[in-house]
């Protein structure tokens, strides 16, 4: 069966001592940082030895399939992932508790607390602060990471359907999805009243669970399967739908989810998910 290894990075003479160490097939450019070699072979071998080639050097790799590479649905978690913060812990900043707030996200990632209790608790330590802070903290601190518009909008154009899933909540991932082009968003809702947050989250709780279900859900509803999907994320409330999509990837991610992902991007920026499919620069959309 035919395979294909994608090889990306910031550091062009890196990716040039990775590519010799791989040393099978002959490269063919993708694009600035990029390049691709498709050969014969099994692909948990391939796998290792294109980790072993990259090992101690900044640069991404994937080996997959040939057939069926450009996926048909992206499903995308938000923070940390198709944003540079974890929205929870900025909020939490302006409560003057971030500290204590992020502790908890960071164990939630690392999947050592079960996200949703997780979630509750930090979200019951922000009672009482003012709904303005909302606002405040999205125009001061949330920005798109690298890559994230052309990974949606390149996907977008060549008919994919890009959905946002995050276990964050629906004030910011309605913005998120808009300033990236996505065609949908799932999260939870923050409770207020009388302006002020309750310190109550809506149920049911969008959390791992729920973000497999929202995969399972829109393979569904466009006649596709699980095959079909490309997911990505970092956190371990993302590790089901990253096992479960045809190309699972981690971003930035906790160990937990690196180490069961298809594949990781630990140095390039969210387009490495455009070359993984395939895509040459030249067929990028801005």
């Amino acid at each position: 069966m035919v395979q294909i290894a994608v090889f990306v990075s910031p550091d062009a003479a890196a990716l040039a001592r990775a590519v010799a160490a791989f040393g099978r097939g002959s490269p063919e450019v993708l694009g600035p940082g990029a390049v691709e070699i498709a050969l014969e072979g099994d692909l948990p071998a391939l796998h290792r030895a294109a980790a072993d080639a990259v090992l101690g050097l900044p640069v991404d790799v994937a080996v997959t399939p040939a057939d069926n590479r450009r996926k048909r649905l992206l499903i995308a978690d938000m923070d940390s992932t198709i944003i540079g913060c974890e929205c929870l812990d900025e909020l939490a900043d302006f409560a003057g508790l971030k500290a204590q707030v992020s502790e908890i996200t960071e164990r939630a990632m690392r999947g050592e607390l079960l996200f949703e209790g997780a979630l509750r608790e930090r979200v019951g330590m922000l009672k009482g602060l003012s709904v303005d802070a909302l606002q405040s903290c999205y125009d001061g601190r949330v920005r798109l990471n690298a890559g994230a518009r052309t990974l949606v909008a390149t996907m977008a154009a060549n008919g994919a359907r890009c959905a946002l899933v995050s276990g964050g909540f629906t004030f910011f991932t309605s913005r998120v999805a808009q300033a990236a082009g996505f065609h949908l968003n799932r999260a939870n809702t923050l409770i207020q009243a009388g302006g002020l947050l309750t310190g109550a989250v809506g149920e049911p709780i969008l959390g791992k669970e729920a973000k497999l279900a929202a995969l399972r859900e829109e393979t569904a509803a466009l006649g596709l399967t699980l095959a079909d999907a490309l997911a990505v994320g970092d956190g371990a409330n993302d590790l089901a739908m990253i096992e479960a999509a045809g190309l699972g990837v981690a971003y930035r991610a906790k160990p937990i989810v690196a180490a069961q992902a298809h594949a990781k991007i630990d140095h390039a920026d969210l387009t490495a998910l455009l070359y993984f499919q395939g895509y040459r620069a030249s067929e990028f959309v801005s």
